[in-house]
């Protein structure tokens, strides 16, 4: 018999699933895959430029899948990149980029925003301080795995 919280444990994965299932779906609806998403929602949360770096950090996604991605959209001229300090790289937007962005990531965005700001100051601030928590707690226990 299960317990509480490992009923909780499963509801809580199941919803994360399908919030990753949710943001696949907006990315298809938008013309988008998810790498290239990712990509965009990055560079545009950090006003249209922003070191690859921050990319692979942020994204989650694994270097080459970013590299795939961002390789397809400097052919479709949405970004491009340029050394920035040492072997750093920054990844800009193109005004091609520019429009792309304003007719996918920024109509997604604005969703995020119109669900958060329906929401009471203490309970965005319990939001996200639990989720915090959380992913910082599970950190530090998988560097016993």
């Amino acid at each position: 018999m299960e317990h509480g919280i490992e009923i909780q444990t499963k509801r809580f994965n199941l919803l994360s699933s399908e919030i990753d299932a949710a943001y696949h779906e907006a990315a298809l609806k938008l013309g988008l895959s998810d790498s290239a998403m990712l990509i965009l929602y990055t560079i545009c949360s950090r006003d249209g430029e922003c070191l690859l770096s921050d990319i692979m950090q942020m994204s989650g996604a694994s270097k080459q899948t970013i590299n795939s991605a961002l390789r397809k959209l400097e052919a479709e001229d949405i970004v491009y990149l340029e050394a920035f300090s040492g072997k750093k790289k920054k990844v800009y937007l193109t005004d091609k980029g520019n429009q792309v962005v304003k007719n996918t990531v920024l109509r997604l965005m604005k969703i995020e925003n119109d669900i958060y700001t329906s929401w009471t100051k203490e309970e965005w601030e319990t939001y996200v301080e639990l989720t915090q928590r959380y992913l910082n707690m599970f950190k530090d226990r998988m560097k016993d795995l």
